[in-house]
């Protein structure tokens, strides 16, 4: 526990750290229900009691990571805003889909507005009140690139991204977040059903394993290395030509 508090301790500095040498005020944070983006959203409002916003944006999303999100932002008294994005989302597919009659739209591509839409809206906010926005990605997710380009993946700061899966759960346990959030299978909500194992297709006691340098199944370990490579643009910028 002790461990723990100085974790929490350290996150919440370093938060007030970046926030200030970037001349702003305080942040923003998307609040799924889901636990890394609670854990996110507790370590910002004790960061910045008086300059820290959480946005509920729920895009065709369950009722009950609504609910998980509420719940969350009430206990710990964070101010948040409900921002609907179901119908900007459904203007802008058949927008984008109006010439591919015929066509198979990818699910995967469909999916991925959600993230996209909500990252405007972040921004819209930060840029409203001079605040950062802060990710919610831990370092397990990063590793293999399981997160959303310019989605959820577009973020000013990332206080998990040194963190595997295993430690955010200890580090929301040592927080107080409803045993509800902790316990539910990881999911990014992009469709009914989907949890983040299923997507993979490892578990984040594997992968958190891996990433801790400690002996796995080879296969689970190619695995992972794969999406390693595949994921490798999604950690770096643009490449620009040396010549």
């Amino acid at each position: 526990m002790d461990n723990l508090r100085e974790l929490e301790q350290k996150l919440i500095f370093w938060l007030q750290e970046r926030v200030k040498e970037a001349g702003a005020r305080g942040t923003v944070v998307g609040l799924s229900g889901g636990l890394d983006s609670a854990v996110v959203a507790v370590l910002c409002q004790r960061a910045f009691p008086q300059d820290n916003l959480a946005l509920i944006m729920p895009c065709h999303s369950m009722e009950e990571d609504v609910a998980h999100a509420r719940l969350l932002a009430e206990r710990f008294a964070i101010p948040y805003r409900l921002v609907p994005l179901d119908a900007v989302y459904d203007e802008m597919l058949a927008l984008l889909t109006a010439d591919l009659t015929g066509v198979e739209v990818s699910a995967l591509a469909k999916a991925n507005l959600k993230p996209r839409l909500r990252m405007l809206a972040l921004y819209f906010y930060a840029a409203q009140f001079n605040y950062l926005v802060v990710g919610t990605g831990n370092r397990s997710e990063l590793a293999v690139g399981y997160f959303t380009k310019y989605g959820d993946g577009g973020v000013d700061l990332l206080p998990l991204g040194n963190l595997v899966k295993g430690e955010v759960s200890a580090l929301a346990s040592h927080l107080g977040i409803p045993e509800e959030i902790i316990a539910k299978p990881p999911s990014g909500g992009l469709w009914p059903g989907q949890t983040d194992v299923a997507e993979m297709g490892i578990t984040y006691r594997d992968l958190d394993a891996y990433l801790k340098g400690e002996t796995i199944d080879p296969a689970v370990r190619a695995r992972i290395e794969a999406m390693q490579k595949r994921s490798r643009h999604k950690r770096e910028l643009p490449p620009i030509p040396e010549f």
